[in-house]
């Protein structure tokens, strides 16, 4: 009997991405999300769409949504792929029970995730380095704060994603303030709403261990670096390449998944810089640049859904960490905001070295070459390639306008 897999976000790379390699492998796709003309459901590897309300403003309806799907057409493992769904299905996984399976961790060790300051108590107690941090509730205890760690700083809310009055989701930035000015300004979007964990800016290069686990143990494992980043200062990555597991940082990664009895994915993210790593955060769902991974060998979604629908491995043997080094791939929809950026100038110019104007002619003139490739376009899903095309010229119209 095929088996039947429903996933989320479908507009997103990374649940394309899912679809993708689920599609290939016979099972029966469900591809939903919120926008009507998501770029997934144009996917030839979706059997089935599926339209739930916006999660942000009626979460209600999309859990009651999602579990009537599952519930009629049979469906054996949903897979939230976006923050706020994954948020919203872990608080309301009890209405699933006797349904479907969830592709989530442990309520607890997905709580950890998403605290940062118990993520960073985590790394303390699990001897992983983290930057110099202070908590503050106020913009005066976060000026006391930031002279001590010095300028600039970067402003973290405790939390990403919190669900406020009747459930309704609010999502958190992390920003960056050079100086008082700048940190008012953050720390009055964020005073009375969350706390507040100020930290020192460390330069480096960003790397994410990405792991499949269960109960703690690795099952699979993958290293990228970012070449370029949305925004420059530190955020999504546009554009990357696959790279060597690194020892020290494998370590580092599988000790905090390890600590928490881990069962499904994570990417644990690090700053690299010339006086070693630092631990940015553990993003406990599936990660942005997941397509990467696939492309270099390592299939987590197909092996994600293995785990879920049929168990773990029944021996103990080793992780796979066999895949190809160098491969790269981009975001084209952030890459393009990266170009733009990186054209105009200036922007974070006190917190990094901006890229020359030069380098982001080269990136644009790049965008034709077929060996760093894309998450989402392929030449045997055109339709779906089309969608995501008009997606991104429609955005970049709005944006224009604006």
């Amino acid at each position: 009997m095929t088996r039947r897999v429903l996933v989320t976000d479908a507009s997103r790379s990374a649940a394309i991405a899912i679809i993708r390699s689920l599609g290939l492998r016979g099972l029966h796709v469900t591809a939903s999300d919120s926008e009507g003309r998501s770029p997934g459901f144009y996917s030839r590897y979706a059997s089935a769409r599926l339209r739930y309300p916006s999660p942000r403003t009626d979460p209600e309806g999309t859990v009651r949504t999602l579990l009537r799907a599952a519930e009629q057409h049979r469906v054996e493992l949903v897979i939230p792929v976006g923050d706020e769904l994954t948020l919203l299905l872990s608080e309301e996984r009890g209405r699933f029970d006797g349904v479907c399976a969830l592709a989530l961790p442990a309520r607890a060790a997905y709580a950890t995730t998403q605290d940062k300051l118990a993520t960073l108590e985590l790394a303390r107690e699990q001897g992983v380095p983290v930057p110099r941090t202070e908590v503050v509730s106020s913009r005066k205890q976060a000026r006391e704060a930031a002279r001590s760690l010095g300028w600039p700083v970067v402003v973290k809310p405790r939390s990403s994603s919190v669900r406020r009055e009747r459930g309704l989701l609010v999502h958190y930035e992390v920003s960056y303030a050079e100086d008082v000015a700048a940190l008012d300004a953050e720390l009055s979007r964020l005073e009375g709403n969350s706390q507040v964990l100020l930290q020192e800016y460390h330069q480096g290069e960003g790397h994410g261990v990405e792991l499949l686990l269960h109960d703690g143990r690795p099952l699979a494992a993958f290293q990228h670096r970012r070449l370029h980043e949305v925004p420059i200062t530190g955020g999504a990555s546009s554009f990357r390449e696959s790279v060597a597991l690194e020892p020290a940082l494998y370590n580092y990664a599988t000790r905090l998944l390890g600590a928490l009895d881990w069962t499904g994915l994570a990417m644990v993210e690090f700053k690299v810089g010339e006086d070693g790593p630092r631990l940015m955060e553990i993003n406990g769902r599936v990660w942005g640049s997941i397509a990467l991974a696939v492309k270099s060998g390592i299939d987590f979604p197909a092996r994600m859904a293995e785990l879920y629908l049929s168990g773990p491995p029944q021996n103990g043997r080793e992780p796979d960490t066999c895949y190809e080094v160098g491969v790269r791939s981009r975001n084209l929809d952030l890459e393009v905001l990266w170009i733009a950026s990186t054209l105009r100038g200036g922007e974070g110019r006190r917190l990094v070295a901006v890229p020359p104007r030069r380098q982001a002619l080269r990136a644009a003139l790049r965008l034709a070459s077929p060996k760093d490739g894309f998450d989402v376009f392929t030449r045997d899903d055109p339709r779906l390639s089309l969608a995501e095309i008009a997606r991104i010229v429609a955005k970049l119209l709005r944006k224009a306008q604006s």
